[in-house]
Order: C-alpha cells, then sequence, then structure tokens
C-alpha cells in the first residue's frame, strides 16, 4: 500500500524538488525594506475611521456636513466593536485565534485596538465640543443645555415631556426582588442612584432613554435661531417624575456594546433559515465588549455596571459626554442648504445627448461606435438608461401608465398590468377601451 501511494504521488509531481506548493511560506529578511512594512488588519480599519473623523474637523466643509461625518464615524466604529472586535474576542476565547496578517499575536492587536480606538473617541468628543458644536452654534443652530434655557422654554420643555416621554419611559430598580435588567445593544441608558425617603435606603435604577423619539429635541419658541436640547438631559431634569417619593442621588449616562457578529456553519446546518433565525436571536443577547461611560460617573455607579455586566476594565471606555453622537443624523432634517454641500447637477454623457431637441438618443448606437465611461454620480443614470427602454415595446414583459389614473373606479380596471402590449402607451382613461 506505500509502495503504491509513493508511486501516485510521484505521478503526480509531489515531492519533487521543483514542486513548492506545498512548501513553508517564508519572505527573506530585506535590510533595505522596512520593518514595518505591512499593516494590521483591525488597525488599519481603524485609520480608515479616522479619515472619516478628520472631515468632521476640517473647517472647510459646511457645518452640517461635518456634524454628519461625526454621526458618520460613530456609527462606523459601533460596527467594527459588533462585528470586527467581537469576532476577535470570540476566537481568542475559544483558543481557534491565529496570529494576525502580521504575524502578531492577538492578545497584541485586542489591547492595540482598545488603545487607538479609545484615543480616536476622546478625539471624537473633542472634535464635538470644540469645534463642530460652536461651528453650529456661530451658524444659527444651537445644541443647548437645561440651565441656558429660559422658564417659559423649560415649561414648554416640561409639557413636551408629559406628552411624549412619561407615557414610554420605564425605569428598573435593582433589589434582591428584582435582579439587574437586560442591557440591549447600542441602546443609551442612565444609571440613577436613589434614596427612600422614608428608610434612607439607597437603590439602583435603569432607565432606557427611547430609541423611536428624537435625540435632540427641538426647544419651542426659539425664533429664528434653532435650538435643541439632548433626550437624555430632557429626562433627567424630569427623574423626579419617575420616583415619586424618592430622592435622586445622581444620575449618569452609559452605554454597551454588545457581539452582534454572525456566524452560521453553512454545511453542518440541516436547515439554514433555522439557523439564521436562531443566530439572529442569539445576536440579541451576545456578551457585552464594550461600556461606554461618561467621565463623571462615580465609582460605586461603575463598579456595579461591572460586576452585572461581567465586563473587564479593558472593555469600559470613560468618555466625555455625550455619548451616541449618531444622534446628529437627526439633524439632516434641518433646511439650512446653506450648511450643506452645493447641490450636485448631474452631465449627460456627449455620447448619449441627441443630435436634436426634440430627438432621442440611441444608446445601443453608440455604444456600437465605442466605449463610453458613465460614472453615475456624475452622470444621470435615469437619461442614460431611458434610450434603451425606448426599444420596440414587444420586448416589454408588463406595461405600467406613466401618467397617473384619473379613470372612475368603475373602469379602473384597465388601468392594471397587462401582459401584452398596447399599441400606444396605456393614459387610463374612460375610453380608453
Amino acid at each position: 500500500m506505500n509502495a503504491m501511494n509513493d508511486q501516485l504521488a510521484a505521478d503526480a509531481g509531489l515531492g519533487d524538488a521543483e514542486d513548492d506548493d506545498f512548501d513553508e511560506v517564508f519572505e527573506a529578511p530585506d535590510a533595505e525594506l522596512p520593518d514595518h512594512r505591512y499593516l494590521d488588519r483591525e488597525l488599519s480599519w481603524l485609520a480608515f475611521n479616522q479619515r472619516v473623523l478628520e472631515l468632521a474637523e476640517d473647517p472647510n466643509l459646511p457645518e452640517l456636513e461635518r456634524a454628519n461625518f461625526l454621526a458618520i464615524f460613530a456609527s462606523n466604529l459601533d460596527e467594527f466593536f459588533m462585528v470586527r472586535v467581537a469576532g476577535l474576542k470570540r476566537r481568542i476565547v475559544t483558543g481557534l485565534a491565529v496570529p494576525t496578517n502580521v504575524g502578531r499575536a492577538p492578545t497584541d492587536v485586542l489591547a492595540d485596538i482598545s488603545r487607538h480606538a479609545y484615543e480616536l473617541q476622546l478625539r471624537h468628543a473633542r472634535a464635538w465640543s470644540d469645534l463642530v458644536r460652536p461651528a453650529l452654534s456661530d451658524a444659527g443652530i444651537e445644541i443647548v443645555d437645561w440651565d441656558d434655557l429660559t422658564d417659559a422654554e423649560r415649561d414648554g420643555l416640561s409639557e413636551y415631556f408629559a406628552d411624549h416621554l412619561f407615557p414610554v419611559l420605564m425605569p428598573l430598580a435593582v433589589d434582591p426582588a428584582h435582579p439587574f435588567p437586560y442591557i440591549s445593544g447600542l441602546s443609551l441608558n442612565l444609571a440613577i442612584r436613589i434614596r427612600n425617603a422614608r428608610t434612607g435606603r439607597q437603590d439602583f435604577a435603569r432607565l432606557k432613554v427611547p430609541p423611536m423619539l428624537p435625540r435632540f429635541v427641538e426647544v419651542p419658541g426659539s425664533g429664528e435661531i434653532s435650538r435643541y436640547l439632548r433626550l437624555e438631559e430632557l429626562i433627567a431634569n424630569h427623574l423626579d417624575h419617575l420616583f415619586p417619593g424618592m430622592e435622586v442621588l445622581d444620575h449618569h449616562a452609559f452605554r454597551l456594546t454588545r457581539n452582534e457578529d454572525v456566524e452560521i456553519e453553512e454545511d453542518e446546518s440541516e436547515n439554514l433559515i433555522q439557523a439564521l433565525e436562531a443566530e439572529l436571536l442569539r445576536r440579541r443577547f451576545g456578551p457585552p465588549i464594550r461600556l461606554e461611560i461618561t467621565d463623571d460617573m462615580d465609582d460605586v455607579t461603575l463598579d456595579l455596571l461591572i460586576t452585572e455586566l461581567d465586563i473587564s476594565d479593558q472593555e469600559v471606555y470613560r468618555l466625555p459626554g455625550p455619548l451616541d453622537l449618531r444622534g446628529l443624523f437627526s439633524l439632516t432634517d434641518e433646511r439650512r442648504p446653506d450648511l450643506r454641500y452645493a447641490p450636485h447637477v448631474p452631465t449627460t454623457a456627449l455620447a448619449f445627448q441627441p443630435k436634436e431637441t426634440s430627438g432621442r438618443a440611441d444608446i445601443f448606437a453608440a455604444i456600437r461606435k465605442s466605449d463610453v465611461l458613465v460614472h453615475h454620480p456624475t452622470s444621470p443614470s435615469r437619461r442614460a438608461c431611458r434610450p434603451s427602454w425606448s426599444r420596440p415595446r414587444a420586448t416589454r414583459r408588463s406595461w405600467r401608465s406613466s401618467r397617473p389614473c384619473t379613470a372612475p373606479r368603475a373602469t379602473a380596471p384597465s388601468c392594471r398590468r397587462s401582459s401584452t402590449p398596447p399599441r400606444r402607451a396605456s393614459r387610463c382613461s374612460p375610453s380608453s377601451r
């Protein structure tokens, strides 16, 4: 049997001196090449997100676009932790981690990720507080604090709290009868310490900031200047409505990121749909991988969160507030075109332009002559592709009216799709048949 295997290997060319398919891959040292010429995959991604942050720091960009880049940076970093960092930690815990593409140990890479990500998050917070927020204020969009409001403005926001916030808020206290509540991933929460005024007993409560409401609440009566208050600050100044008979000692914002990486063994799963459903359900209860807290959080509250969430000190990120700047996406509703990029007017490629003003261009005739490069962010796709729709109507599979239907309901069936092409484009009139 061994002789037969050797003969087969010889016939296949395996084991020859010229065969290098199974040789160990190594790179000969070269003194002329730098030692750190290869970039780690994860750290390279952080460098990419840093370039997004640099766009937000650029004073030459419009103010709302800079705020949008801050939100993009925050959203990108959340996904990076949920997938890339979570996958790396899972492989380390299960013992399946291998050296990275640059030959470094996974634990060393994880330490570098924590350090670089923390530096970027601090820089992100400074960019908001020192650069973008003042620039928006100068442009007429103010993000104010509760102490900056007048009594009339506070009364208006209190009405908003009573009508829209109070019905959806659900504080959860922690005591011997009520265990620590489940903290959903990427949710913004308030950690509240309260004291019973009658017994003097102190308790901990968690309050989730409703994600379905706007993160920035417009201050009523702002006039020409748009003024907004952060939703969590509005809630924090009305905690006495949520804890009647209790004394609110302190409150701090925190945010948890969970492992939401999806891992499905397609070859081993008998039913792929069921496996996917089970994996999506598991994502909601993935282990915590990052805890963001405000820099003013006391040690008592922090120790409780670390203990209950079973998280390490390396996974705690103490940051200047506010947390979760993805809420800046909501500022895109501001109708301030002067604070955005100038609208881009696309142009049609010369080969696709009709020769006559009232004529139509033939896209197929144009590409028969030569190739045409069309860049759709610059060239309008509708105009570039419309000539192909003007081919003989017999090639169409179904037809839909190109104009809104004006026929009465009794004749509405004439406006439905037809499997056969009509003689002319259907106009949906009572006399169409």
